[in-house]
């Protein structure tokens, strides 16, 4: 059972394979169990690659049962329409085209199945990109409120400064009339006279105005600071709502990126081996020499051309006489008198009838 269906896969004509040689049918066999294992790599690379961009099993396996089908039918295709000639040249060039399909397809095929087997070496890639994207974009995020903090900031120490200033002269105010009253600067009097008072209303003065200023300071200060605390908020939110994203930098052409940072070496073996597994069947049938079922095929195809091409040239003799029998009678019938003057008589009649048609016509113009 197993070997029938093997033979069904190598797309061999199994009514002329079964009257083949035991050696003939294990020969199609191999080769029909090589496209169905092929197809087999196709369906689980596939499912694979679809399952790294979907994340959904269902689906993925669905459509690998659907692309293993695909590349079952074109393999098979390819090897039942390798056909054995005389001559070993056509066979390549006949062949050339179909081992351009295999080529990509094994292509196709080994590329899922190396980042399946690749995977934690691709893993330790993508993890050291996401790093850096993480970092690029924490500074990309920053460069868009920096600014806005930095201002921000300089308008609360200019505030800050302010007050610092109006301390700065109301304490200056305050020694000024303290050392009026100790009698060590100004006037040098001991005692509180018309000049302490002065410089004790100035400080009183500007102590006042240092007070205002603290108050409508500080509730400038308060402001800006909730406005930068509300941009740090506003870049703490876009950093984590932007982390996932690049979470999720893994899909299928980041994975394939990842694997060409890795060496090349073992990937190019593992190409070259899907490449030998595609083109076997090819490869085989080009070698092995012409063997009974080749001649069978060729025994029954030829057949049918010859009966086709007898056929055809049945038709073209038919079609030759009798078109030599209809010119010949119709020679034959040209040359009779009475025909002459009947079709005289009609084209007689013929004319006289345009003629009053036409008379007719012109009467009823005038």
């Amino acid at each position: 059972m197993l070997k029938k269906f093997f033979i069904i896969c190598s797309g061999s004509d199994t009514d002329i394979l079964e009257n083949c040689s035991i050696g003939e049918q294990n020969k199609f066999a191999g080769i029909g169990a090589t496209v169905f294992f092929t197809a087999v790599m196709a369906f689980i690379a596939c499912s694979y690659a679809l399952y790294t961009v979907f994340d959904n099993l269902y689906a993925a396996i669905g459509f690998g049962f659907v692309w293993g089908l695909l590349i079952f039918n074109l393999d098979r295709f390819i090897v039942s329409t390798i056909k054995k000639r005389d001559n070993i040249i056509d066979e390549i060039i006949q062949a050339s085209p179909r081992l351009i399909l295999a080529v990509i397809i094994a292509v196709v095929i080994s590329k899922p199945l190396e980042l399946k087997i690749f995977e934690k070496e691709i893993n330790q890639v993508l993890l050291e990109q996401k790093n850096d994207l993480t970092l690029a974009n924490k500074t990309q995020i920053a460069q868009q409120f920096t600014p806005n903090v930095l201002a921000l900031e300089d308008d609360a120490k200019a505030l800050q400064s302010q007050i610092n200033t109006k301390e700065t002269e109301v304490n200056a105010l305050y020694d000024t009339y303290i050392s009026e009253a100790e009698g060590t600067a100004g006037t040098q009097l001991l005692g509180k006279g018309p000049v302490y008072k002065e410089k004790r209303e100035k400080h009183d003065a500007a102590l006042a105005e240092l007070q205002q200023l603290k108050a409508d300071n500080k509730a400038k200060i308060a402001s800006v600071e909730n406005q930068i605390v509300q941009l740090k908020t506003d870049y703490d939110t876009q950093v984590v709502t932007s982390q996932p994203i690049i979470d999720g930098f893994d899909g299928l052409m980041a994975r394939v990126n990842a694997l060409g940072e890795l060496p090349w070496l073992p990937s190019l073996f593992i190409l070259l081996l899907f490449l030998a597994i595609e083109t076997s069947p090819i490869f085989a049938k080009l070698l092995s020499p012409k063997g009974e079922y080749d001649y069978k095929l060729e025994d029954a195809e030829t057949a049918v051309k010859t009966w086709v091409e007898q056929k055809v040239n049945e038709r073209k003799v038919l079609l030759k006489t009798d078109q030599t029998l209809n010119n010949k009678i119709y020679n034959d019938i040209a040359e009779e008198d009475e025909l002459y003057a009947y079709k005289r008589k009609k084209a007689r009649e013929l004319m006289q009838l345009q003629a009053d048609a036409f008379f007719n016509h012109q009467k009823n113009a005038l």
